[in-house]
């Protein structure tokens, strides 16, 4: 009975990712250049590759002659105007002073010194009043307006005949303002009697009435007068 034995695989060879490549590549590249410019290699390829230089020679133009500028010419020098100092004036020398001695001189004569008379009495001032204030003027003489002349000839006011009736009585009092010819211009109701037919009666009879005009240094003045009427049943 024969057995088949199982054939032996070759041992896989080890499997190295792409970017392990990569690295050993560029690892690779950088020492050949190292050993290349070591040995000289690298300088004769560049030799070969390279050709020569041109050098230019840049000629510069010449440069311009340049014209000096014309001398200025001087200035004339203007003389300044000499100034003269005065010289300082000095103050007078000091005049030598007397100085009075104290001591009386042996041949110096003695007298009697008499005392100085008194002083006149001086006089005090004397006060002038001042002027006295001009006196104020005296008040106007007034004349208050009146009923009582004579040639006036002024009527009784009428008694109204209802009142009388009816009893109606009191006293009434008008303010009248007279005009300088005597005549009544308007009156006003001061006092009532308490009835209108009497006030009424009375405003007829001060208004009908003359009167004398007031007066006021002797002038004829308008003036108010009251002028009373009293009601009264004989």
């Amino acid at each position: 009975m024969s057995t088949t034995l199982p054939s032996a695989s070759p041992p896989s060879l080890p499997r190295f990712s792409r970017n392990t490549v990569i690295v050993a590549g560029v690892l690779g590249f950088h020492v050949l250049a190292l050993w290349g410019l070591q040995s000289g290699l690298l300088r004769r390829a560049v030799e070969v590759i390279v050709p020569v230089e041109m050098l230019t020679e840049f000629i510069e133009p010449p440069a311009p002659k340049v014209t000096p500028p014309p001398p200025v010419p001087p200035q004339p020098v203007l003389k300044q105007p000499v100034v003269k100092t005065k010289a300082p004036t000095l103050p007078p020398a000091p005049k030598p002073l007397a100085i009075a001695d104290p001591t009386p001189s042996p041949n110096a004569p003695t007298g009697a010194i008499e005392p100085q008379p008194p002083a006149p009495p001086v006089a005090a001032p004397v006060a002038v009043a001042p002027p006295a204030p001009p006196a104020p003027p005296a008040p106007p003489k007034v004349e208050l307006p009146s009923t009582d002349a004579d040639y006036l000839q002024n009527p009784k006011p009428v008694y109204p005949a209802i009142s009388k009736r009816l009893g109606e009585q009191g006293k009434v009092v008008y303010s009248v303002l007279i005009g300088v010819d005597g005549r009544p211009q308007s009156a006003t109701l001061v006092q009532s009697s308490g009835f209108d037919r009497l006030d009424r009666a009375a405003y007829t009879a001060v208004m009908s009435w003359r009167y004398v005009p007031g007066k006021r240094n002797g002038v004829p003045t308008p003036m108010t007068y009251n002028a009373p009427i009293n009601w009264v049943l004989e």
